[in-house]
């Protein structure tokens, strides 16, 4: 008699972790008496019926990857733009290994890909999903990290803290762009345990914003900075920011999109364009300050996990496989308060379209009220005396001007552009 088959599949883009997962998830599928098969290349291979890409897993194969970074079974992101009449063809694979269990791991759209298979299969196929992403916006119970966070957090403050240290000794600004598409807990995870100067999220600004309001928070905190006599700090910014810039701003840019039909943020040169602004504000206030920017992402998503993630992750692959085992099916998997949970596919979708939820920064939010204690920018307290005066001293112009100029960043007023650069 033959041995059920148990399938693994990554989708999206990497996110330290991933190798402890499939370790975890092929060594106790295994142990259960289970043959396992890996998919190379993530759902894409599936969908173009590439049938070397389904390739068999043991332990010898798994039993050190998960202390690796990176997926020994590669990734895919998106799906084809024909995904639907290659549908078909991703069943006709999976019946062909006969893949019993599904093990996904993935973000937000692998996600809604397993949830398709486990719907369109009824029954034939069982599916669980792991979720993965560095961007943290899965919405979790409890608040709870999605794996490869934590690492990505810690391998990008390392880096802030270096670049603080040379802000600090070339009395210069970074302007330091992360990733967060959707949401800016990268970048405020980031910012509060590095202590950066200022950190910049996408939940702050509404859709269409000016670049010119974004660029003068940032002045702001620069001239802040400089009523302390301190000339040197780190911003952060979520990339996100830059799907909310309005059409002007990126008037001049050419940018691509991904496979999911999304424009590619990392082309945005969101920095330049903000350094470009802050500058020419500063230097019509007789202010010279040396900025630079620099964009970090790639150098997080493919690290070698921290011991939480590969702890956690190793729940993850196990709580799988047991799920599936069970007769469990559609949902993805979750440790919470140290068990192992399932969250039906169908709490992880909006009603109003299926799309997968996505989980935002919570700016009422004690944690976020935290964050934004620790950070220098301009509160409604500095347009007040006698603080004011110091900030018009540093600028050369007079309290009533500056206040026209970056009042509005606080009280919600209509910008007034009569003091623009």
């Amino acid at each position: 008699m033959k041995k059920e088959v148990v399938g693994i599949v990554v989708g999206g883009g990497p996110a330290p972790g991933i190798n402890s997962v499939i370790s975890a998830a092929t060594i106790e599928a295994i142990n259960e008496g289970k043959q396992v098969v890996g998919v190379v290349g993530g759902f894409n291979s599936l969908f173009e019926g590439k049938e070397n890409a389904i390739v068999p897993l043991s332990i010898d194969d798994v039993s050190r990857v998960h202390l690796r970074g990176g997926s020994i079974l590669g990734t895919s992101r998106g799906t084809p733009d024909d995904a639907k009449q290659r549908f078909k063809v991703l069943m006709s694979m999976l019946k062909q290994a006969r893949i019993k269990y599904l093990v996904s791991i993935g973000g937000e759209g692998s996600l809604y890909v397993a949830h398709w298979i486990e719907k369109e299969a009824r029954g034939s196929v069982s599916v669980a999903h792991v979720p993965k992403t560095i961007d943290n916006d899965v919405p979790m119970p409890g608040g709870l990290a999605t794996f490869g966070y934590q690492t990505a957090r810690h391998i990008g403050v390392q880096i802030v803290e270096n670049l603080m240290e040379d802000a600090r000794t070339m009395g210069r600004w970074y302007i330091v762009t992360t990733m967060g598409r959707n949401a800016g807990h990268l970048a405020l995870g980031m910012g509060v345990a590095s202590g950066a100067t200022v950190t910049l999220i996408p939940e702050e600004f509404e859709d269409k914003v000016a670049i010119a309001r974004v660029a003068d928070v940032l002045a702001g905190s620069i001239i802040k900075r400089l009523t302390m006599e301190r000339n040197h700090g780190v911003a952060i910014l979520a990339e996100g920011i830059a799907d909310k810039l309005d059409a002007e701003a990126l008037a001049s840019e050419q940018v691509e999109r991904d496979s999911m039909g999304r424009v590619r943020l990392s082309d945005i040169p969101l920095g330049r364009l903000l350094r470009t602004r802050i500058r020419k504000t500063l230097e019509g206030f007789g202010i010279n300050v040396t900025i630079v920017d620099k964009n970090i992402g790639y150098e997080m998503r493919a690290a070698d996990p921290i011991p939480y993630d590969v702890d956690y992750t190793r729940n993850l692959g196990y709580g799988a496989v047991r799920f599936l085992l069970k007769g469990g099916t559609g949902s993805m998997i979750v440790v919470y308060e140290g068990n192992i949970r399932p969250i039906p596919f169908v709490e992880m979708l909006e009603f109003r379209d299926g799309s997968v939820k996505v989980r935002k920064v919570d700016l009422d939010s004690q944690a976020y009220e935290v964050a934004r204690k620790y950070m220098i920018r301009l509160e409604a307290d500095d347009f007040k005396l006698p603080q004011i005066e110091r900030f018009a001293k540093v600028t050369n112009i007079r309290p009533e001007q500056f206040k026209e100029k970056f009042g509005y960043l606080v009280d919600g007023s209509v910008p007034s552009y009569s003091l623009a650069f």
